[in-house]
């Protein structure tokens, strides 16, 4: 099991395709048909919530699967929006489902990449929990091996720890 669900899931056919920054690859409600492989740029699953604000589920970036909890789902729970230029592959979900079903080592793989997944949740949902921007970005910082994010980047953690921008920037300033 030294292949990674990318590497086993990328040996399917497929069909390939360029999303640009902005596009929705898919909406909340519509129907699971495909299994989406990132092969480059960056996609990312959100929630609206009603004022506006928009919660990042997942930042699916070079060599990833892309809602891959989907696979069990008949609709998506959310939506899929290309933030970087990107280039996936799209695998029909029949195909996974009828492959998964007999073989022991790729279900043995999907389970253990999911399993993966909710550990990060889990660890997300732990940072979100604390009070404070400074409180949430060592959070943050402690789980990314206590690297201080790119400026280029600084929005995005903004988003994953639940804090606005600005209030991000000021926090980082602070250390400075």
């Amino acid at each position: 099991m030294s292949s990674s669900i990318f590497d086993l899931l990328n040996r399917f056919n497929g069909r390939s395709r360029d999303v640009v920054a902005s596009e929705f690859l898919f909406r909340k409600g519509d129907p699971v048909e495909h299994l989406f492989l990132v092969l480059g740029g960056e996609i990312r699953l959100v929630r609206f919530l009603e004022n506006g604000d928009e919660i990042v589920l997942q930042r699916a970036g070079e060599n990833s699967v892309l809602a891959e909890a989907s696979l069990f789902s008949q609709y998506y729970h959310c939506d899929a929006i290309c933030h970087l230029d990107a280039q996936i592959k799209m695998i029909r979900k029949h195909d996974i489902e009828t492959h998964l079903a007999s073989n022991t080592q790729m279900a043995l793989s999907l389970a253990q990449h999911l399993a993966r997944e909710v550990q990060a949740t889990r660890q997300r949902a732990e940072v979100l929990r604390l009070r404070t921007v400074a409180e949430r970005l060592d959070a943050w910082i402690a789980w990314h091996d206590g690297e201080l994010p790119e400026k280029g980047n600084w929005r995005i953690i903004a988003l994953e720890i639940g804090v606005s921008p600005e209030a991000l920037y000021r926090e980082i300033a602070l250390r400075r």
